[in-house]
């Protein structure tokens, strides 16, 4: 079981709390290091001292770790066009000597648009279809060949589709709770496929749809990765967890249900149970960035039962 580091700039980072997380990440033995693509705060926090760019983070996280993943959950495909967005991966791939993967999805948060003028359009699935061709296309062309596509809202002729990224191929995550269209486009596109915040049911549920899904479409149902998002609350006794989800205004026993919460021993036991259904990849949704010490113990008393 692969644990990740999940974070959520946009309710109140700096560029610098966000790489002494990275580099913490990387010291304490976890897989990779990934944050949401967000512009506005969610709820009652201030979000100062205000957001941060996701490419722009791990293009700085690439030159300044050495052997984590780096990556998003998920980049919003309303934010950024199709073709630029490959060039942006590709260059943070560089970047990172190979250590990025791209989660992308539809986009959803219409408040944020507005707030910053970005175009929130009514067909953002039909877009995302898309854009995942042509991201995963300008990638696969081989050098020296061009790159065309030519559908409903994006339209490329003789692109050269340069650069390349540093791997032969960056995975890519699809996610969500689609029962159809979602499982459809990661049987299609994805490498990984990650179920956000649900449970042990119906994340089975999900995955068993993907892998029908993949096989529909040829693909055999284990070549993806599988994979969830779940919030993380840990404490050596029941103090220190109720510490800790008040300095993110939850409850414990909402956490413990819609999460990974409690002692050490009952989160080795949620886990588990997210492995049985088929989860490899568990990305730990940590909200208290300046409580490194919670990433110390989930490393120590977690991460050492599942290794």
């Amino acid at each position: 079981m692969d644990l990740r580091i999940f974070t959520e700039p946009q309710q109140g980072a700096t560029y610098d709390t966000l790489l002494a997380v990275a580099k913490a990440t990387e010291d304490l033995g976890f897989d990779a290091f990934f944050r949401s693509d967000h512009y506005l705060r969610m709820g009652t926090v201030d979000g100062l001292p205000g957001p941060t760019d996701a490419w722009i983070t791990l293009a700085g996280l690439a030159r300044e770790t050495k052997r984590i993943r780096l990556g998003t959950l998920m980049t919003a495909g309303t934010f950024r066009l199709p073709g630029v967005l490959a060039i942006q991966v590709a260059q943070v791939d560089q970047m990172s000597g190979g250590r990025v993967e791209l989660g992308l999805g539809a986009g959803w948060f219409e408040e944020e648009h507005k707030a910053y003028g970005i175009p929130f359009p009514k067909e953002k699935f039909a877009r995302l279809e898309e854009q995942l061709e042509i991201v995963t296309g300008l990638w696969a062309t081989e050098p020296g060949k061009t790159y065309d596509f030519h559908g409903t809202y994006y339209d490329l002729t003789d692109s050269p589709a340069l650069p390349k990224p540093a791997q032969r191929k960056i995975p890519v995550l699809v996610g969500g709770h689609g029962p159809s269209r979602t499982p459809r486009l990661a049987a299609r596109y994805a490498d990984e496929f990650n179920m956000p915040f649900a449970s042990v049911e119906d994340s089975e549920r999900q995955f068993g749809r993907v892998r029908a899904a993949a096989e529909e479409a040829g693909r055999g149902g284990d070549e993806l990765t599988y994979s969830n998002a779940l919030v993380v609350c840990v404490g050596r006794d029941d103090a220190e967890v109720a510490r800790r989800a008040a300095a993110i205004g939850r409850e414990v026993d909402e956490l413990k249900r819609n999460g990974l919460a409690g002692s050490p021993a009952e989160v080795v036991d949620k886990i588990g149970r997210y492995a049985e259904i088929g989860s490899g990849r568990i990305y730990l949704q940590v909200l208290d960035l300046d409580d490194l010490d919670h990433l110390e113990l989930i490393s120590a008393q977690v991460q050492s039962q599942l290794s």
